[in-house]
């Protein structure tokens, strides 16, 4: 059994995604990071660095509880532990863990920073939205051109396309046009329309639901609070 300790962000996504496409039983453990209860002790000796999400597998390596953070990261060991989705023979591989690693340390900070100047920020900030928004669509683009005439990211369907998906498959929120990207496009629809990720994408929908943004959330998450040292 996997507890899986989650709120509603693509990186939760993503490895929901691959538990729904591998059938590992797992248990959500909601994280209401708005309410700051990714700081509590209890959290922290799961995930050091107070991000959702995090993962305790009860069955481990050697057969004992073992706890993973980060979300690249948790898919790396699920796929490793089942042996799906991440290909064996070293070149294949490498070529999933490079698109892994373009959605962890592109894609996903600068779709983060976009969002946040675009919807979270305080004050309307023209060059923050124009630098974020500029390199989303350069990103975008890159992927683009990585699909062209291929079905998934990095050969057959796999943790990259898990790792991207949720981040890229929301054009609107960036100020991106998906016609623009056809193959973009066309994977994002595909992908959406396998069973597991519609699992994965209705999953979040029992718990409870995100508060408003208020002055308690903006501390939290952007204030004073999340710098705090622990």
């Amino acid at each position: 059994m996997i507890d899986f300790y989650a709120w509603y962000t693509s990186n939760v996504r993503k490895v929901l995604i691959f538990l729904e496409e591998t059938g590992l039983p797992y248990t959500v453990h909601f994280v209401d990071i708005g309410r700051g209860e990714q700081f509590t002790p209890e959290f922290l000796a799961i995930s050091p660095n107070n991000k959702i999400p995090a993962i305790v597998d009860h069955n481990g390596p050697g057969g004992a509880p073992y706890p993973v953070f980060e979300s690249g990261a948790i898919l790396l060991y699920l796929a490793e532990k089942t042996g799906r989705f991440l290909p064996a023979e070293t070149r294949a591989r490498h070529d999933v863990i490079q698109w892994l690693m373009f959605q962890m340390a592109g894609v996903g900070p600068m779709f983060g920073q976009c969002n946040h100047f675009r919807r979270y920020a305080r004050e309307t900030i023209p060059y923050a939205v124009q630098r974020y928004t500029r390199e989303c669509h350069r990103l975008y683009n890159v992927l683009d051109r990585r699909l062209e005439g291929r079905e998934f990211v990095a050969g057959d369907y796999s943790i990259a396309d898990m790792a991207l998906f949720p981040w890229v498959r929301t054009f609107d929120w960036r100020d991106q046009d998906p016609d623009q990207v056809p193959n973009v496009k066309r994977w994002v629809a595909d992908v959406t329309a396998r069973p597991a990720v519609e699992r994965a994408l209705a999953a979040l929908e029992a718990g409870p639901r995100p508060g408003p943004i208020d002055e308690e959330h903006w501390e939290n998450m952007y204030g004073a609070t999340q710098y705090r040292r622990r």
